[in-house]
């Protein structure tokens, strides 16, 4: 005896099924995509955030490692500082310059400028630079007559890595000059 297979009985997925089952598979990789995106993104955000704060640890090294070599500040401000530095083992006396210009902090030496560290903020109730004595005074605008007396100053830095305009890395120090009243 022959069978004969009819072939509308014969079951199978209808177009309708084959459409729920596509779309339901378009959410999931959807959902997948922008999950794995977000995570590539905050990777990206969390080494620029690394690299900003290590070069923000090297320029405050850099910065504090010369002024406390100092033998004292001949000129200074809220946003500025001038050390002279006396000859050590052989090397002959000169004067450095911290600046801010903009929201880049500049190291000034024998009328050669070089960014030393880029996107510093200056919020208007904080300095940079602040100035003290030995007895814990502190001058706001240290003048000919105060310059003298300063042995310690108070570092600052915030520094912005996104633009959004407020500080994402705050470093901050106090150098004592080495060298103050040589």
């Amino acid at each position: 005896m022959k069978i004969i297979h009819c072939k509308y009985k014969q079951k199978g997925f209808s177009l309708i099924e084959m459409m729920v089952v596509v779309a339901i598979l378009g959410l999931i990789v959807l959902g997948l995509v922008t999950f794995f995106t977000g995570g590539a993104k905050s990777w990206v955000a969390g080494q620029s955030q690394l690299e900003a704060q290590r070069n923000a640890r090297q320029a405050m090294d850099r910065m504090v490692r010369e002024i406390r070599e100092g033998s004292n500040i001949s000129s200074g401000s809220e946003i500025s500082v001038t050390v002279d530095i006396p000859p050590l083992g052989g090397s002959s006396a000169y004067s450095v310059t911290y600046a801010l210009f903009g929201t880049t902090i500049q190291r000034i030496k024998n009328l050669t400028s070089n960014p030393l560290i880029d996107n510093v903020l200056k919020i208007s109730e904080e300095d940079i630079f602040e100035y003290y004595d030995s007895n814990g005074v502190k001058y706001d605008s240290p003048d000919i007559s105060t310059l003298p007396k300063i042995s310690k100053i108070h570092i600052n830095l915030k520094v912005d890595v996104d633009d959004d305009g407020k500080p994402d890395i705050t470093l901050n120090t106090d150098v004592n000059l080495r060298n103050y009243g040589l």
